[in-house]
C-alpha cells in the first residue's frame, strides 16, 4: 500500500464507495476495471501523490463498495464517479481509466467537460464505436459472452475464484504476475457468488453502456484533452475509436507490455501521466 493512504467510505448515488486517497495537489480520478480493486493503482500512486491529490475509488459492486442490486452500466457508474468527486469537494480532476473503468470515465467527460479537465483510457474499447475492427474480427473476448449470461458464471465458478483471478493476472501480464499482496487482494475481492455477480452485471451492462455511449457520441464530440494508452491485446483499437469522436486526442502504445499496464509497467505509465496530466 501507498505510504499515507486514507481509505474512506463515502455514500454516493445510493451506495458506499469504498476509495483511497493519497496526497496533495490537482486531483487525479484513477478508475480500475476487472478483476481489479483500487490496489491496481498501488505502484503508481504513491509518485503521483508527490503532485496530486489521488483518489481511487473501489467500482460499484467491487472490492469494499457496496454490492449494489443494479446500477452497472457506464452512465450511473459515471454518476457514481461524479457524485465522489463532488463529496470529496473537488470541482476539476483528471480522470484515468483501464477496461471497465474506460466507459464511465469517457461518458463522464463526455456531460462534464467542466469537471474533467484531462481524460486518460487505457486498454478497452468504446461500445460499438467504429475502429475497433481489427481488434474484434470475430467479435468480443470469449468470456464477454460467458459473463453476461445471468446467473451462469457466479455458479460455475464458486470454490474456484483464485484459478480464474490468477487466469487473467497472468494474460494480462503476458506470464510476468504481480505482485503477491496485490493478486491476493483481488482474490479475495472476486470470492464467493454475490461478488462475482456484481462483477459479471458489469458486462451484462455492455448493451446499456453501448447504447448510452453511441448517443452520447451522437449528441456531442469529446472536447477535453485525451491521452489513449494502448499496450496489448487492445493496442491502438481505442485511439482509432477516440480519433472520430474527440478533437484532441493523443497515442500512446507500450511495448511489452500486457492488459494490465498499472502493474505490469507501472513506470512506463508514471511517466505518460506526468506527461500528460496538467
Amino acid at each position: 500500500m501507498p505510504a499515507a493512504v486514507d481509505l474512506l467510505r463515502v455514500p454516493v448515488n445510493g451506495i458506499e464507495v469504498n476509495v483511497a486517497v493519497c496526497g496533495t495537489g490537482p486531483e487525479v480520478l484513477l478508475l480500475h476495471g476487472f478483476p481489479h480493486t483500487w490496489q491496481l493503482w498501488s505502484s503508481v500512486m504513491g509518485p503521483l501523490s508527490d503532485q496530486y491529490r489521488v483518489i481511487a475509488p473501489d467500482l460499484r459492486g467491487l472490492g469494499a463498495t457496496t454490492r449494489a442490486a443494479d446500477g452497472y452500466d457506464a452512465e450511473n457508474l459515471a454518476a457514481d464517479a461524479e457524485g465522489l468527486l463532488a463529496a470529496l469537494n473537488v470541482d476539476s480532476a483528471a480522470v484515468v481509466g483501464i477496461d471497465a473503468g474506460t466507459p464511465p470515465a469517457f461518458l463522464l467527460a463526455m456531460r462534464r467537460p467542466d469537471l474533467v479537465r484531462r481524460l486518460v483510457l487505457m486498454e478497452a474499447f468504446l461500445g460499438r464505436l467504429p475502429g475497433a475492427e481489427d481488434f474484434l474480427p470475430a467479435g468480443p473476448p470469449w468470456w464477454f459472452g460467458f459473463h453476461a449470461v445471468p446467473g451462469l458464471a457466479e455458479q460455475v465458478l464458486a470454490g474456484h475464484e483464485p484459478e480464474y483471478v490468477d487466469w487473467f493476472l497472468t494474460a494480462g501480464t503476458q506470464g510476468r504476475g504481480i505482485p503477491a499482496e496485490v493478486r491476493d487482494a483481488f482474490v479475495a475481492a472476486y470470492t464467493g457468488t454475490e461478488s462475482l455477480r456484481c462483477a459479471f452485471e458489469h458486462y451484462r451492462a455492455m448493451p446499456a453502456t453501448a447504447r448510452q455511449i453511441q448517443a452520447a457520441t451522437l449528441a456531442g464530440r469529446l472536447s477535453v484533452p485525451t491521452l489513449a494508452v494502448g499496450a496489448h491485446p487492445v493496442g491502438p483499437a481505442l485511439y482509432h475509436q477516440l480519433r472520430q469522436v474527440c478533437d484532441d486526442v493523443t497515442r500512446l502504445d507500450i511495448a511489452e507490455c500486457g492488459h494490465i499496464i498499472p502493474l505490469d509497467r507501472p513506470a512506463a505509465l508514471l511517466t505518460a501521466l506526468t506527461d500528460f496530466l496538467p
